[in-house]
């Protein structure tokens, strides 16, 4: 078993907690009223859609030629 490594996008939330996308994983959504919560929970989602992968003998993405960016734009509302 090999160990892969994905970004994923913590989100506060107005109401409270956080919801955690994986870019790389599209619609693996999960949240967490903390933190560490958000964090376990989006564990725990990754491995369940790669086994679901796994299962229907699809590709597992992989992020080894992801770049990331974080670009600051000026808003003119």
């Amino acid at each position: 078993m090999s160990t892969l490594t994905y970004r994923v996008l913590l989100k506060r939330e107005p109401e409270g907690g956080y919801t955690v996308t994986v870019p790389s994983l599209p619609g693996c959504v999960t949240y967490g009223d903390t933190i560490e919560e958000a964090v376990k929970m989006a564990i725990e989602a990754i491995e369940l859609y790669l086994e679901s992968l796994r299962e229907d003998g699809e590709e597992i993405p992989t992020e080894e030629d992801a770049l990331e960016y974080a670009l600051s734009v000026e808003a003119h509302a």
